[in-house]
Parts: C-alpha cells; structure tokens; sequence
C-alpha cells in the first residue's frame, strides 16, 4: 500500500483573496451606508436612484476591501506571531503578498472609477478616504488608542453616501457617520480583548493591553451608549417615523444583549457578541429606516 498522503488542493487565489478580506463582514457598514443614501434621497425627490445606489455599494465594498487587504499586509509579521491570527491567509502562504496588493489596488481602483462615476466632489474627495484605510494598521503601533483610527474611518461611510446623493454636506450624515464610527470603534476594544497578553508580549499597542479588558470593556459601554444616543439625535434631524424609533428600541435591546455576553472576566461568548450581534444590528436598523422611508411615501420607482 502507498505511504503518499494525498495532496491538499490550495484554494483559488480569488477565493483565498475574499477569505483574506473577510467581504462577509461588509454587513457591518453597508446597511448605515444604505440609511444616508436613502435618508438623502427621500430629502432630495423622495425617489430611489437605483444606479446611485448600486455605485454608492461598489464605493462602499471597493474601499472596504483595500483597507481590509492593507490591514492584512501590513500586519502580516504581527498575525504571525499570535496563535489566534497565524492561520490567516498571507502567513500560511495561501495568498501572496504580491497577489494581495494586486487585488487591494483593483478595489482601490474600481472605488475610485465608482465615485468618479458619483459626482465631481465625490471623486475630489474619494482620495482622501483612502489615508485613514492605510493609517490605521499602524495606529496600534504609535498609540494606545488605534480603535479612534478605525471609528475614523468607518465615520466616512455615510457622509460619502449622503455627499453621493446630494453633492454637497450635511451635518446630519455626520451625526449617523459619528454613530457608525464609535460603534464600530466600541465593538473593535471588546475584539481586541482577546488578544490582550499576546498584544502585550510581542508590543502592539491597545486599550486593553494598556488599561486592562475591564477598562476596554467599560468602554466599549460608554461608546454604545453614545452610539444609541447619536442614532436618536439622526432621527431628530431627519424626521424619523415610528419604525425609525422602533428600530432605535431594537438597536438599543441588542447592545444590552451584547454587554452581558461579554464581562471584564468572561470572553468566552466574544465572538458570539461581535459576528452576531453587531450584525444583526446594522440589517435591523437598516429595514426599520427603511420601512419607515417607504411609510413616508417614498418611492421605489
């Protein structure tokens, strides 16, 4: 009998490439995105531009995939050295660095053709979104706090949304963007949590590594709770309905939900609180405002 083990087939470059991006997870940002475009629509004609839509998620899943490659790349020593992030995709060899950077420079080229095809302030503006993408893998490098970096960037999405619609800016799509990028920037100190003793002993730098899971998690709290309260002050500016509060309500319910999965000394239910949780909360929020548009008699033709 032949002793030869047989041979594992590697993954194709472009499915290695979406793992390494994790484009599922583009649930967290598309449904805020969605809100400002239709919110700014509803303001606009009270009509549903159905090719600014489809151009503001190329924008949208363009721009989130170039960061989320850069991230990768940039971290590819650091997720070495940690035993929950060696197996990802540019450590084990299952994608190239030099593929990688090619499929992160198509999204930023497609994000950047997309917005071009937007609106002239859009494109003035679309390079400027890129920077914090490639500024926030180094963050953890130079500051205690680099989750302010990513709620940075995830502040852009709606403001680039309602800009894609509008042209012009509203403090209003800044208000939803703030309450996109704390959140995010609040579920983000609970991920890194669990890399708290590794981030100490190899040097990379965070909340918990530097103050401890409580005071992360504590946190987290604060930004949830400013999150819920940012979402209230959007629905104040734009004249939300009652499936508008509704989903506010829900919103608000899973955030508590979340905060007893995860305690300063219980990460055991962590991963449930952050792919779960927080993706349900961005679809739920997304279809209340979304019923609630249509019950405004917005239009869909």
């Amino acid at each position: 009998m032949s002793s030869v083990s047989p041979t594992v087939p590697r993954p194709g470059r472009t499915r290695a490439f979406l793992r390494l991006v994790m484009i599922e997870h583009s649930v967290f940002a598309l449904p805020f995105a969605y809100v400002a475009t239709l919110t700014a629509m509803e303001e606009r004609d009270g009509r549903v531009d159905w090719t600014t839509l489809l151009l503001v998620t190329v924008c949208m899943v363009g721009l989130r995939t170039f960061a989320m490659a850069a991230n990768r790349i940039i971290d590819r020593e650091i997720d070495a050295r940690n035993p929950r992030t060696a197996g990802r995709e540019l450590v084990t060899g299952a994608m190239s660095v030099r593929h990688a950077w090619t499929g992160a420079w198509i999204a930023v080229v497609v994000f950047l053709g997309a917005a071009a095809l937007l609106n002239p302030l859009c494109l003035a503006l679309a390079p400027l979104a890129v920077v914090p993408m490639v500024v926030y893998p180094y963050a953890k490098r130079f500051t205690d706090f680099p989750q302010a970096f990513l709620g940075l960037a995830q502040t852009m999405g709606p403001v680039g949304a309602w800009l894609a619609v509008t042209g012009h800016w509203s403090w209003t799509a800044v208000i939803l963007g703030l309450a996109v990028g704390i959140w995010i920037g609040g579920f983000d100190l609970l991920y890194a949590c669990q890399d708290v003793e590794v981030d100490r002993r190899i040097g990379v730098r965070s909340v918990p590594a530097r103050f401890g899971v409580p005071a992360a998690v504590h946190g987290a709290r604060v930004c949830h709770t400013v999150t819920t309260a940012l979402f209230v002050w959007f629905g104040l500016t734009s004249h939300a309905g009652v499936f508008f509060w509704l989903g506010v309500v829900i919103v608000a319910g899973a955030f508590c939900y979340e905060h007893t999965l995860v305690r300063p000394h219980d990460l055991s239910r962590l991963n449930r609180a952050f792919a779960q949780v927080n993706g349900f909360i961005g679809i739920a929020l997304f279809v209340c405002a979304l019923l609630d548009l249509l019950v405004r008699g917005m239009s869909l033709r």
